[in-house]
């Protein structure tokens, strides 16, 4: 995902999973200020930034709408209590389940060998499909390396699917860039 500082430079984000790209869009208290998802064309456009390729074209009501900050800010909570190593609150729980009970986007093969989505799907199928992908990574084995950036104000959340398993940034290009230059400043204060 190509995201916007707030100097308005813009850098890739790779969260490592479906579920945590979500959680660009918004977010639970202090992070409402950042919400995204006011009308279904803005998660529409959520689908076609993510991971999810081809986009599905979908059909997306003002209920699913709710349904996905509702989705997403449980997402959060949960990603946040895995990160403290704290057992999820059951209502997050019980909203993450809820969407993932329900079917999914339904992958097709299209003619010529290419992958598809079936026709008629809905915001709550990519849900669904967003609640599956948390329901995996929580369960899997990257659940420990759910993680949020080392920076001290930037509170992205992304899994380490590094071989080492000590990535710290967001993103090198971005947090860990900032990090190596007030490094360096603060070795050429020293000497002076």
């Amino acid at each position: 995902m190509t995201l916007r500082s707030r100097t308005g430079a813009l850098y890739r984000f790779d969260p490592g999973a479906l579920c945590l790209e979500l959680l660009v869009t918004g977010g639970p208290g202090a992070f409402a200020r950042h919400e995204v998802l006011h009308v279904p064309a803005d998660l529409a456009a959520w689908a076609e930034r993510s991971r999810l390729t081809p986009t599905p074209e979908l059909e997306i009501t003002e209920a699913e709408v709710v349904a996905a900050r509702r989705l997403r800010d449980a997402l959060w909570r949960a990603a946040t209590a895995r990160i403290r190593d704290e057992d999820p609150a059951p209502e997050d729980l019980a909203v993450v389940n809820g969407a993932a009970a329900r079917p999914p986007l339904v992958p097709v093969l299209e003619p010529g060998g290419a992958r598809g989505w079936a026709a008629g799907a809905t915001g709550t199928h990519l849900l669904s499909t967003v609640a599956r992908d948390a329901v995996d990574l929580f369960t899997g084995p990257f659940a420990d390396r759910i993680r949020t950036c080392a920076a001290d104000d930037c509170h992205l959340v992304y899994v380490d699917t590094s071989r080492p398993g000590r990535r710290r940034w967001c993103s090198m290009e971005h947090c860990g860039n900032r990090h190596k230059v007030r490094a360096h400043r603060a070795r050429g204060s020293a000497k002076s």
